[in-house]
């Protein structure tokens, strides 16, 4: 029996990696999932053909040699924060990517997908389409981080690298909880709702199951130094919370804050964060993807490599079925017929 082909994955033990696992496995491959901590994360160990190693992305020789024998990379391992220092995101999504690229150069990998993200817009440009023809313009450290981690995968694509680049929209979904998640479903669900200067700001959702499929058609179907969205239909703030208080049956009254009063209490908080060191409940950071409109177009995705995407009420709907089991921190496998 041929034995299957076998993916060098980053990233396999976060958010997103809960949801490339069980696809790719299911899919008949195998893997080899890199992680700093083995220990915490036995559960890939119930998935079939997941070799898990211990490693660090920033140890360009251990990544070469956990790489070697591999055919593909998905490189979705990343830093992202809305509060931390650039070094950190500069060592961890460009340094490692850096890593990540030569180590498949030294092995030759047939094609490598580079998971970046639609914010590297910044603050994108207002009336427009957001496209992969879109100029970026980053407005943080992370999102300058993440642009500049494309720019060393297109350096190794003018090289010979067979690699594509697929731009994630704000994840939601089960087995996270951060980020979109809280702003829009735990905190919704324990009483708060801010709905900024009156929800009609457009956000950008894409539900982690169907990211973690078009991360896999990117890797089969991408053309080399291909750049696509991958990205659900945009809603606005409004619509987006009216779908998930009806399905929750949350009844909550909404603060409808004014921009003016969002961002000043963000700069106070983030302001608080400097002497307690935590990370602000309302972080200045977030101004970029809160008060901006963000009409991102997965259409050259849709036509080049058949990606699809679930409506926001469907995502939803399975989102807060996790949230009701009570937040199982990780998936399992479907039973088997045997």
């Amino acid at each position: 029996m041929a034995q299957p082909d076998t993916i060098f994955l980053t990233g396999g033990t976060g958010f997103l990696g809960k949801a490339l696992v069980p696809l790719l496995t299911s899919e008949g491959y195998a893997l080899r999932v890199l992680t700093r901590h083995p220990q915490q994360n036995t559960w890939l160990n119930s998935f079939p053909h997941v070799q898990v190693i211990y490693g660090d992305l920033t140890d360009a020789a251990h990544v070469q040699s956990a790489m070697s024998g591999c055919r593909y990379v998905i490189h979705a391992a990343g830093l992202f924060s809305m509060w931390d220092q650039a070094g950190n995101f500069d060592a961890n999504n460009v340094l490692a990517t850096q890593n990540v690229v030569s180590a498949a150069q030294a092995n030759n990998i047939e094609r490598l997908a580079y998971v970046s993200t639609v914010a590297v817009m910044g603050n994108p440009p207002s009336g427009t389409i957001i496209t992969e023809q879109t100029t970026p313009a980053p407005a943080d450290a992370y999102q300058r981080s993440k642009l500049t981690a494309e720019q060393v995968i297109q350096s190794a694509v003018a090289a010979g690298l067979g690699a594509s680049i697929a731009r994630a929209g704000a994840y939601y979904g089960p087995y996270g909880d951060y980020a979109f998640n809280r702003l829009f479903f735990r905190d919704p669900m324990r009483g708060i709702i801010m709905q900024m200067d009156g929800g009609h700001y457009v956000i950008f959702p894409a539900y982690i199951g169907d990211v973690a499929r078009g991360i896999l058609a990117t890797l089969l179907h991408g053309g080399p130094g291909e750049v696509y969205n991958i990205c659900g239909d945009p809603i606005s703030h409004r619509d987006a919370f009216d779908i998930i208080c009806r399905q929750a049956n949350i009844h909550w009254p909404r603060m409808n804050v004014p921009n003016w009063l969002g961002i000043t209490m963000s700069r106070l908080l983030t302001g608080m964060a400097y002497i307690t060191r935590r990370e602000p409940f309302w972080p200045l950071n977030l101004r970029s993807y809160v008060f901006n409109d963000w009409p991102v177009s997965s259409e050259k995705a849709r036509r080049e490599l058949g990606f699809t995407s679930l409506p926001f009420e469907q995502g939803a709907c399975k989102t807060l079925a996790w949230y009701r089991a009570g937040c199982p921190p990780h998936p399992t496998p479907p039973p088997s017929d045997a």
